[in-house]
């Protein structure tokens, strides 16, 4: 619970705590807005307490285009989480070098999210609980499916129970990899989730209901079925028009027998097989796309708590920030999936997130 100004605990300059997120790839098919799956791509990212102000120095993906205040989504779920722990930092130093691509579908806002609540958790020097994590990460994303996968590992399902959102955690057969077909170019979240339509047909829902069910199993044990299991009649096909080159690519790769999808919003392409099947992607040339092969990945953690010269972290300099949300995000209005995301009333003061 949230402690009054004058009762939280005040850090002292100097103790540091660096963490690690996954990128993430979110939908997987047919889970819409429930499934996320955690890469083996990770960032690093050092959390400092200073004697005042905030220090950010962010360098790779998007740093050049990043806002520079001392709205850094990193920053700010750092301070979301310090507070519920009654715990307050006079100032904080970030610094990170960012990997994961963004609005590439890859799971970037989450990975910054996650890594702000865990690094509070470090420097406030309490466990990490990932309830905790979840219900803070999923008001600030708005959204589950990305947030869990990063914070369990692995596979998840993500859904609302009756005490709020939930995370079950599926298997994944020890011969599953992944293969990335990240292209050059961005699709924003909102652009994409304003293409669905309002309603489906119930013929198509009951025959995507029927593959994600499929899609657990075949993860799980029998991976012969993923391709047939990653069919999708909820999203993919809507945002066709969005991503044009993604989805050619996807049909072609589905075309030659591979268990292709669009990458959360995309416009990324995944694509899930055995290790044998998927090592044919890797020498694979597709103008404007790169290509990586990626393990399962792990969860979020600490890698090193400590504490570190003060006079190192004595000041703000000019800061390199990510994009952050409105204030105001919240749990408690549900999509029609089912899953918690921000009221409309609020989409417009939500800015996208990345590290």
């Amino acid at each position: 619970m949230r402690a009054d100004l004058a009762q939280q605990r005040v850090l002292g300059p100097g103790r540091s705590v660096t963490v690690e997120v996954p990128a993430t790839s979110a939908n997987v098919g047919p889970g819409f807005d429930c499934f996320g799956l955690a890469l083996d791509w990770r960032e690093r990212v050092n959390l400092a307490v200073m004697e005042d102000g905030y220090r950010i120095e962010v360098s790779g993906e998007g740093a050049a285009e990043l806002p520079r205040d001392e709205g850094h989504l990193v920053i700010r779920a750092a301070l979301v989480g310090l507070a519920d722990l009654g715990v307050r930092a006079p100032g904080l130093w970030l610094s990170c070098r960012n990997t994961i691509p963004h609005a590439r579908g890859l799971g970037s806002s989450s990975a910054a999210i996650v890594a702000g609540l865990l690094a509070a958790a470090g420097l406030a020097e309490v466990p990490a609980i990932p309830e905790w994590l979840l219900g803070h990460a999923n008001a600030i994303e708005g959204h589950p499916d990305n947030v869990a996968a990063a914070i369990y590992g692995g596979f998840v399902l993500a859904y609302e129970g009756r005490a709020g959102v939930a995370v079950a955690q599926g298997n994944v057969h020890p011969s599953i990899a992944a293969a990335l077909f990240i292209p050059d170019t961005s699709v924003g979240t909102a652009l994409a989730r304003g293409l669905l339509p309002e309603m489906v047909p119930h013929v198509e829902a009951a025959a995507n209901s029927g593959r994600a069910a499929l899609l657990v199993h075949a993860l799980a044990s029998e991976p012969d079925l993923l391709y047939d299991a990653s069919c999708d009649w909820l999203h993919q096909g809507y945002r066709e028009a969005a991503m044009p080159r993604s989805y050619e690519l996807m049909k072609s790769l589905r075309g030659q027998g591979f268990a292709a999808m669009i990458s959360g919003s995309g416009p990324s392409v995944l694509v899930l097989g055995t290790r044998a099947d998927l090592a044919v992607l890797q020498d694979q040339q597709i103008a404007g796309f790169s290509v990586r092969l990626s393990e399962i990945g792990a969860a979020a953690s600490i890698m090193d708590a400590s504490i570190i010269d003060s006079s190192d972290v004595s000041g703000p300099a000019d800061q390199t920030v990510m994009e952050t949300p409105g204030s105001g995000a919240s749990l408690i209005e549900p999509t029609r999936s089912g899953q918690l995301r921000r009221p409309a009333s609020q989409t417009s003061q939500v800015t996208k997130t990345h590290i």
